[in-house]
């Protein structure tokens, strides 16, 4: 990066040692130029999905150590945390620091700073990739049918098919009536035997907007010989328009043929070459691991089942229509390099290609792993995270059989860490939720007397929360968390009479699950329209269309 753009100003603090700051103008400048740099959220995701900038990443001072290895992986990149005056940045910008990044620095002025500026704020999540999508149907006029023609294309017992782009387990929970899953790095490669017949008509479909239009504009792209279209407004629109929704659903893609994977490899290289995707063997692969200048991921992007059953050592998984709907939660570096592997027989393939052709007009450097890579051998096995290791505290744990006798007594109270839905879904009886940034808070308004117990899903987040306690009293630790409770046959709640205020770990999106009230679904439509807009004012995305 240009020394101007690193250039970093220090400024006293509480702390014995000084933060630096660096200017959002230095931030501005680093996307523009597409040189490495990463912008940090503090605040929970809530607060984070009113306003930020366009290419923050949120990492809640709640969680950074579950997060900063696998968003963060070179340990010396420049790093600037900010949040609004809640006072989460700096002891964020600390806990980096200690998990060995050695150029963190805060954001002038915070939020407030980055808009005295004059520079845009987005609100929602996953900002990037919805913008982009708008920003692809602006420029390639993707074609798109309403809900209402789609239904009585169904009722007509047309010639169609509908696609479902999103997740599995979304499409599992609501879908158009008659619609197939198919993920959207899926669906190059598996379109050509799901819709044989040119004369077919092929729908593609998601929540909302984004993947609707990337779905079905990739289709187009890879010069399918069908006439595509995205429905419009995904199944937000298909509710707006009063009509019902299926549930439960099970109908995933077919197994390609031999002939409609060969039509699928050759269309999806032609669609990455066009678009500028690099390629590289394992040789290649040893050099970029090698560079200790440049941020490296790996991504595996076929379906988690394929996974499992064996990957590259070192690739996370991302299935690669969700890499491209939601970048940031993978990418947390401006800038980074990014290399993908699909069949690891073969090195490529359509999924892969497809997914890095959209990554490089999103403005990544992006590359796909082909060649050789047998040498590089196999591992299985879900996808897990890298962890830093757990602090050097002594916590005192507690079983959860003896917990239950501390509760019964009256002697202890549980304060349950993990994200709000889990604790909703089911909790140790008269559990008290906190988040872990205002974990001290919620021990103050315990009764006096009552020692607090700290857990979680599996209990790795309050083994590093134990360390906030660090040189005064600490809770107890459950041990095995949550899930440990459950493993001894005791019983959870659902009750939420200890919830607290209104949680803002987790932004309530409005285009998953059932029970969105229509203004939240036509206020998310709306915003989604206004993307593209924003974006010609903020001028520093780098986006490009082919």
């Amino acid at each position: 990066m240009p020394a101007a753009a690193i250039q970093a100003t220090a400024r006293p603090t509480a702390q014995a040692a000084a933060i630096a700051t660096r200017k959002p103008e230095d931030v501005r400048r680093a996307w523009i130029e597409g040189t490495e740099i990463a912008l940090l959220d503090a605040r929970e995701e809530g607060p984070y999905s009113l306003a930020h900038p366009l290419f923050a990443v949120s990492v809640p001072l709640s969680r950074v150590e579950l997060l900063a290895y696998d968003l963060l992986p070179r340990r010396d990149v420049p790093i600037t945390v900010y949040d609004d005056g809640e006072g989460y940045a700096e002891p964020a910008v600390r806990r980096l620091q200690g998990l060995g990044y050695g150029d963190v620095t805060l954001l002038a002025g915070g939020l407030a700073g980055w808009t005295a500026a004059g520079f845009e704020v987005y609100r929602d999540v996953n900002v990037p990739s919805k913008a982009f999508g708008e920003w692809v149907e602006h420029h390639r006029h993707t074609p798109s049918l309403p809900a209402a023609e789609v239904k009585a294309l169904i009722d007509a017992r047309a010639d169609l098919v509908v696609l479902d782009a999103r997740r599995f387990e979304e499409y599992r929970t609501m879908s158009i009536p008659g619609g197939i899953s198919v993920p959207g790095a899926e669906l190059v490669k598996r379109v050509h035997d799901i819709a044989p017949d040119p004369d077919t008509l092929v729908v593609v479909n998601c929540a909302g907007r984004t993947r609707s239009i990337i779905g079905a504009q990739s289709l187009v792209n890879a010069g399918i010989p069908n006439r595509v279209a995205a429905l419009r407004n995904g199944t937000i629109g298909w509710t707006l328009a009063g009509l019902a929704l299926d549930s439960a659903r099970e109908e995933r893609f077919p197994q390609p043929s031999a002939e409609g994977d060969a039509k699928g490899r050759r269309a999806a290289r032609a669609v990455a070459d066009r678009a500028g995707v690099g390629r590289i063997d394992a040789a290649g692969l040893d050099a970029f691991r090698g560079d200790g200048r440049r941020t490296l991921h790996l991504f595996d992007v076929r379906t988690p089942e394929e996974y499992e059953a064996g990957h590259l050592p070192g690739f996370r998984h991302a299935a690669g229509g969700q890499l491209v709907q939601a970048t940031d939660e993978h990418v947390a570096v401006r800038g980074a390099r990014i290399v993908l592997a699909d069949d690891p027989a073969g090195g490529g393939g359509p999924r892969a290609d497809m997914t890095a052709s959209w990554l490089a007009q999103l403005g990544w450097e992006v590359h796909v792993l082909e060649g050789g890579v047998a040498a590089l051998g196999s591992e299985s096995g879900p996808d897990r995270r890298r962890l830093p290791p757990l602090p050097d505290v002594a916590a005192e744990t507690v079983t959860p059989r003896d917990l239950l006798a501390l509760l019964e007594a009256g002697e202890a109270a549980v304060i349950d860490i993990t994200r709000s839905p889990r604790y909703r879904a089911g909790h140790i009886p008269a559990a008290w939720f906190s988040t872990r940034a205002r974990l001290s808070e919620t021990i103050g308004r315990l009764p006096r007397g009552v020692r607090p117990v700290l857990t979680c899903g599996d209990g790795t987040l309050t083994r590093y929360a134990v360390a906030d306690f660090a040189g005064g009293p600490a809770p107890l630790l459950l041990e095995g968390g949550t899930q440990g409770w459950v493993a001894a046959g005791l019983p959870l709640s659902t009750a939420l009479d200890r919830l607290g205020p209104e949680p803002d770990d987790v932004y309530k999106r409005p285009y998953e699950g059932t029970d969105n009230s229509a203004a939240a679904m036509q206020g998310y439509i709306d915003w989604e329209l206004e993307l593209v807009a924003q974006l010609k004012r903020d001028g520093a995305h780098n986006f490009r269309v082919i």
